[in-house]
């Protein structure tokens, strides 16, 4: 799962809906991911295991190694 494509998936997706619509997924609060962990569960497919993916590089405190992978526009 912690492949470069995915890497800049993150950076570079932004979520389809929900509160934090059109956000890239490597910017989404950890507390919303947690919310999706805890509360709800997380979306089926790649959207899910990039979601679970971010989380745990946000726990981790590894998420700044992904934001320079994002398009400035």
């Amino acid at each position: 799962m912690l492949e470069k494509e995915n890497l800049i998936k993150l950076a570079r997706t932004p979520m389809p809906f929900g509160k934090y619509s059109g956000r890239m997924l490597i910017d989404l609060p950890e507390e919303y991911l947690l919310w999706f962990q805890n509360k709800a569960e997380f979306p089926k497919g790649e959207l899910g295991d990039l979601l679970k993916l971010c989380l745990a590089l946000k726990i981790e405190g590894l998420d700044e190694i992904v934001k320079p992978l994002k398009i400035m526009r």
